[in-house]
């Protein structure tokens, strides 16, 4: 972090310097000190420049020259989701900033923090990683600006990328420039990106594969009827004109598969080009689903894509790491703490995670507003119980201020821990896009007795008193396991429980990937059942999107009538954000739904794109605040529903009442306020219908900022 502190330790230079957009805290939650501390466990020295003045190269001078490279990161999230609210305001509060401070970091900082590095120090590599990095690998609609952008390597100007969790690529990325390989050179390893000539192969073995050979776009054929009669040329062909007859072989499936794997070891599939994305939403929306079909680690073949005059060049994905790696991980010497040169300063992220713990990393929901999965993959990579319990009394034994309570054991998703295919084959071949969507594959493990069992042993450790989930619950997994939801309802919810139905309507519903709101009922009847067995007074948090692509007005109006008739008010909302590279970014942009194959004449799917009709869905989630009834009640006598304007119980909005509507009584609803700043846009479910004499209690603790669950804050794109 200074010099000081380099000759404290005795250094003349630093081999790596990281440069991040976040306050440093040396905890396993933030990608820095992760990354930083695996690279002192090689035996490296590793520096820290965090939140430089980048209006000039001199604060990029400040620990010297790196002997190998500058690392560069936004930070935890993307820089513009961490900055502006869905819609396009300043946020107040930066949770990754000493006291929240805001304007700590520029927009589209790994560019600017790349550029800077690049004027310090010209001959020094520079390695860009982190989730702004995996999200803009590739020409990307850019909502902030609102037209598609090319991939951060040229613009940042970049020698490499790393994407997904990197942790395989950065060790060895760090060793063969240790041992004297320019960087230049290194192009084989899975989970990187970088810049090459156009029509660059790595060798003469290599083949090219258009990306309409994975995925047609355009005009779609119907498939000819087998059975319909065709005329045949029945004259026979004699002499030079008959055909070659070539033996058949017969091979079995493994050899169809191996055969095939090695195929795919050596092909490179071309994106269309950035100059035709930026201009054809189709092509858009062929790129992005091909981008999405060839993300399984198993069987993912590497992209190209040309930029001008050059290639993006993508490697196929990381592979998931092993427990055991997992372990070592996160088993390192963290201090658990923010930098000493922060003095008492609040630094809301670390407020919300520092006694949170993640067990996992990964998502196969596939919901297609969340980056998760572009960012850390579908397959869930867990830790060992033992590493697990041995953070926790770390947590007891070091970290100040620890009264008893774990705030968190959970990841992206709270209950995907140690769940996987059944069939390791199966898991390298499938390209599915989800697991669990349209319904849960039959070869996906949904046994929870291993979470159950961490459950029972982490809250059996000597000076914990209480152990809470606060990560989002994929609750039709979780119906799955009745005992799993006994467990978690008797032990581990701290009186509220947040899910995320995220909308009740198929059509919207299809188009985020998430199940129907039946799961929710069912998940809601096990939930009740058990709160009442265990004799406690407990109520779910259920968070909802407005305006995500496919959402009518007709749909938020059914959400709303939903919303009253369970007796839902919603405090805090929250708006679809398009984030780079997530399937809903592509159905906002081009009309056209990439879970399905693309054509000029395939399905359109309408979005609220107008800010008016966005703050109209916005104001349906939250009918019964008086700011919002004029809103709804034009929208009510266009939609022909002036029946819900009224006082009775059935009615959505009073009549107009004049200076009377400034104070209006809402029988039976208490609403209680979510105390959480610098949230932006969150959906937060602060009141439910209950007996005058049963108090709230108070909210869960915050979602954990993680490098693992980068998006869950800012927007909510991780909830299951």
């Amino acid at each position: 972090m200074s010099r000081a502190e380099m000759d404290k330790l005795g250094w003349d230079s630093c081999d790596v310097i990281l440069v991040t957009g976040d306050a440093y805290i040396d905890h396993p939650s933030f990608g820095m000190a992760l990354i930083g501390r695996l690279l002192e466990a090689q035996g490296y020295r590793v520096g820290i420049i965090s939140q430089p003045d980048w209006h000039s190269a001199e604060p990029f001078r400040a620990l010297g020259k790196p002997n190998l490279y500058f690392g560069i990161t936004a930070g935890n999230m993307d820089s513009m989701v961490n900055r502006y609210t869905a819609d396009k305001k300043i946020r107040s509060e930066d949770a990754y900033t000493a006291n929240g401070e805001p304007d700590k970091r520029p927009d589209r900082a790994l560019t600017v923090y790349a550029q800077r590095a690049r004027e310090a120090y010209p001959d020094v590599p520079v390695v860009i990683g982190s989730i702004e990095a995996s999200l803009r690998r590739i020409a990307h609609f850019d909502y902030w600006s609102d037209k598609v952008r090319r991939s951060v390597l040229p613009d940042s100007k970049a020698d490499i990328l790393l994407f997904g969790n990197a942790e395989r690529a950065l060790v060895a990325l760090t060793h063969r420039l240790a041992a004297g390989e320019n960087i230049k050179d290194i192009r084989d390893l899975r989970g990187t990106a970088f810049m090459t000539p156009l029509g660059w192969l790595p060798d003469e073995d290599w083949t090219v594969q258009a990306s309409a050979g994975v995925d047609v776009p355009g005009r779609v054929d119907p498939i000819p009827n087998p059975y319909q009669e065709i005329p045949q040329d029945r004259s026979c062909a004699t002499g030079t004109d008959a055909p070659e007859v070539k033996p058949i072989k017969i091979m079995s499936r493994e050899e169809r598969l191996a055969a095939a794997k090695e195929k795919s070891r050596k092909t490179v599939c071309r994106l269309p080009a950035y100059d035709v994305v930026k201009d054809d939403p189709v092509m858009y929306a062929h790129a992005s689903r091909v981008l999405h079909l060839e993300s399984n680690p198993g069987n993912a073949r590497a992209l190209v894509q040309a930029h001008g005059e050059r290639d993006v060049w993508i490697n196929p994905p990381p592979l998931p790491l092993a427990m055991d790696e997992m372990d070592n991980v996160y088993d390192l010497p963290y201090a658990r703490a923010p930098h000493p040169s922060y003095g008492n300063a609040r630094i809301p992220a670390w407020e919300m995670i520092r006694f949170s713990i993640n067990i996992m990393r990964g998502c196969f929901g596939g919901c297609t507003f969340c980056s998760i999965t572009e960012h850390e993959g579908r397959i869930i990579q867990s830790r060992s119980e033992p590493s697990i319990l041995r953070e926790i009394e770390h947590i007891r034994d070091k970290t100040k201020g620890f009264t008893g309570t774990i705030s968190d054991l959970g990841g992206p998703t709270a209950n995907m821990y140690r769940l996987a295919c059944k069939d390791k084959k199966i898991e390298e071949s499938c390209r599915r896009l989800s697991c669990v969507f349209p319904t849960i594959c039959s070869n996906l493990g949904t046994d929870h007795s291993k979470l159950i069992s961490l459950y029972r042993k982490a809250r059996a450790i000597p000076g914990v008193k209480k152990i809470l989930i606060s990560s989002g619950l994929r609750y039709d997994l979780a119906v799955r396991s009745p005992e799993y939801v006994k467990e978690l309802v008797t032990h581990h919810v701290g009186g509220l429980l947040k899910i995320a139905p995220e909308h009740t309507e198929e059509g919207t519903l299809s188009k985020m990937m998430k199940p129907g709101i039946g799961a929710y009922d069912a998940f809601k009847e096990l939930f009740d059942k058990y709160s009442k067995e265990a004799g406690k007074k407990q109520y779910l948090i259920p968070y909802f999107i407005a305006a995500h692509p496919g959402c009518t007005d007709e749909d938020m109006l059914n959400l709303a009538l939903w919303l009253k008739k369970n007796n839902f008010q919603l405090d805090q909302v929250q708006t679809f954000t398009p984030t780079p590279m997530a399937m809903a970014t592509t159905m906002y942009h081009t009309r056209k739904n990439p879970l399905h194959k693309v054509s000029e004449d395939s399905e359109v799917v309408e979005t609220a794109k107008n800010g008016k009709v966005r703050k109209l869905h916005k104001a349906f989630l939250r009918y019964y605040d008086p700011e919002n009834w004029p809103i709804l009640r034009d929208a009510l006598k266009r939609m022909g529903r002036t029946d819900l304007i009224g006082n009775g119980e059935r009615h959505l909005v009073p009549p107009p009442r004049g200076a009377e509507e400034a104070q209006p009584k809402v029988e039976g609803r208490r609403r209680v306020p979510q105390p959480v700043k610098g949230r932006g846009d969150r959906a937060v479910v602060t009141t439910e219908r209950a007996p005058a004499s049963t108090p709230f209690m108070a909210p869960p603790s915050k979602v954990k900022p993680s490098i693992l669950s980068t998006i869950k804050s800012k927007p909510r794109a991780g909830r299951k």
